[in-house]
Parts: C-alpha cells; sequence; structure tokens
C-alpha cells in the first residue's frame, strides 16, 4: 500500500479497528479515513454508497461488527444476523461501486462447523451444522465470505476474508452481559479481588478449549495481508495453540492476583468443545503471532485497570 493512499477503517472504535488504525500510523500511512456511527450509520444503504463515492477510499478494512459472547449472540439473535448482514453487504458493494483497490473483511471463527476436525482449516467451511448459540452472527459472516468470493468472480475485485480466532486486548468490552470469555474473566477476577472473594465463578464446566490473539497481532496480520497484495481467499488468524477454560481462568487469576477458588456454573452452556484454528496459511505467506497468552493478559488487564476499572 502507498503511505498516502486513502484508507477506510470500517469500524475503528472496536477492539479490532482501532488496533488496525493504531498498526497503520505505526507505519506511516498519512490518510486513514474514520466514521463514527453517528457520522455514518453502516446499516444504511444510502449513506455508506454517498459515503464511498464522495471519499473514494483506494482501500478499505471491514472491521465493523456486532459482537458479543454466548449471552449477548443467543438472546439477540435478530439484531446479529440483520445488523452484520446489512453492514458488509452495504460497504461490499459500495465499495465495487467506489473502485476501491482492495478489501479485508475480517469474519469471525463461529463460521466453522461446531464438531469440525481440529485444527480447523479453511476447507472446512460449510461442512457441517454451525454452533446453535451463535448460528445467526455465523451465518452472517458467511454471507460476508461469500459476497467477497462472488465479487471476485463477477467483477474482479479484490477482496480478501480472514477468520479470527478469540481476540482480547485494549479496548476490548468487559460488560458482563455480552462480553466474550476472556474480558469477563478479567473484569470478575478483579472485582472479586477488589470485594475479597473466595471464589470466582465461571460459566459452563471449564473443559471446553479456546484459542485466543492478542488484537495488535491481529491487526499487524490484516495490514501484513494488504502490504503484500494478498487480494483473494480466506485465511485464519490465530496462535495456533489452545486451553482450557479451566486454564485459561487459572491464568488470569494469577495475572490480576486473586487467590480464590474457581467455581464453575454447569447450568450455563459451554459452547463449541473446541475451536483451534489451523494457521499454516498464513505461516506460509511468513506471519505468525508474536504475543504469549500470558503476556498478552497482563496487557490486557494493565488496559482494563487504566481505561476501565480503578
Amino acid at each position: 500500500m502507498n503511505k498516502q493512499a486513502r484508507i477506510y477503517v470500517a469500524g475503528h472504535r472496536g477492539m479490532v479497528g482501532s488496533a488496525i488504525v493504531r498498526r497503520l500510523q505505526a507505519g506511516d500511512y498519512a490518510n486513514i479515513l474514520t466514521r463514527t456511527h453517528a457520522d455514518l450509520d453502516l446499516t444504511n444503504q444510502s449513506a455508506v454508497a454517498e459515503f464511498f463515492l464522495k471519499q473514494k477510499p483506494d482501500y478499505v478494512f471491514m472491521a465493523a461488527a456486532k459482537v458479543g459472547g454466548i449471552h449477548a449472540n443467543n438472546s439477540c439473535r435478530a439484531d446479529f444476523i440483520y445488523q452484520n448482514l446489512m453492514m458488509e453487504a452495504n460497504i461490499v458493494h459500495a465499495a465495487w461501486q467506489a473502485g476501491v483497490r482492495r478489501l479485508l473483511f475480517l469474519g469471525s471463527s463461529c463460521v466453522y462447523p461446531r464438531d469440525c476436525p481440529q485444527p480447523i482449516k479453511e476447507e472446512y467451511l460449510l461442512t457441517g451444522p454451525l454452533e446453535q448459540t451463535n448460528e445467526p452472527y455465523a451465518i452472517a459472516k458467511i454471507a460476508g465470505i461469500k459476497l467477497c468470493e462472488s465479487y471476485n468472480r463477477q467483477y474482479n475485485t479484490q477482496y480478501v476474508s480472514v477468520m479470527p480466532t478469540n481476540l482480547y486486548g485494549p479496548n476490548d468490552n468487559y460488560d458482563l452481559n455480552n462480553s466474550h470469555v476472556l474480558p469477563a474473566l478479567i473484569r470478575k477476577a478483579h472485582d472479586a479481588k477488589l470485594r475479597g472473594d473466595k471464589e470466582l465463578v465461571v460459566w459452563g464446566s471449564g473443559m471446553p478449549m479456546r484459542e485466543f490473539l492478542y488484537v495488535e497481532d491481529m491487526a499487524d496480520a490484516c495490514v501484513f495481508l494488504m502490504e503484500n497484495g494478498v487480494a483473494d481467499g480466506l485465511f485464519n488468524v490465530g496462535t495456533g495453540e489452545d486451553v482450557t477454560i479451566r486454564e485459561l481462568a487459572e491464568t488470569v487469576m494469577s495475572v490480576v492476583g486473586f487467590n480464590g477458588e474457581i467455581v464453575f456454573n454447569t447450568s450455563k452452556p459451554d459452547g463449541t468443545p473446541r475451536k483451534l484454528l489451523n494457521v499454516d496459511r498464513m505461516r506460509a505467506l511468513g506471519w505468525q503471532a508474536k504475543t504469549e497468552l500470558r503476556e498478552g493478559i497482563a496487557k490486557a488487564y494493565k488496559d482494563f485497570t487504566t481505561h476501565v476499572r480503578q
């Protein structure tokens, strides 16, 4: 990418979008375009089309999405499928109309079947049933992948899709009603320490296995793909390593300094039993994650205590 290229980051206030902006700024990109939701409603087709035709971005990072954990996905199923479908359809179509050079679409590892072989390869997409608790969100993200594929095939565009594993880090969501497991554990452990609790209650059995990627690494992977001219295809982005929820909780407690006992609430859902991505495609291109899990959790906790809780 030319350092003077006009680069639009959709969703720049979110965890991933803000990390992409920081990565671009560190790379001396001078023309980063951003809009808040108040300035541009991405579910409004005419507004999105007008923005693209006026601003004429050269590159687009599609990081805007409605996201949340198991509870939010399962409780607001209509919101998750509608808002995500509208945003991605509007942006992909407007990008094509405005002649955008390349676009990067951020999906999610939940697009893969609930019980597919591990580690998960990109070709496992659409080979089995999805996890029911977040099926609407996953279907919306699959539609985004297929939008990029279809525009590439019909219109010779250069749109690439990336499927990140579970992300965490600066600017994460720590609301216990709709956050993901790692930020929820950070907040629970922090609050439990301040209250002097003797227990930390964790949803589920603690047995499911999850992979976690520090968001700054995710942003680096996205910019890497754009800078190296990767213009088509589907790429998993992760560490290639996973831990049990119990191990995750123990690491969070150690970082936070909470010495209580873990109690598992088995009346709550576990979600997918295991979700580890095969990251061979990214490694073959020369990219791999740099941040170890404990190091990343320590950075995330520092950000939490600095910007969210004292």
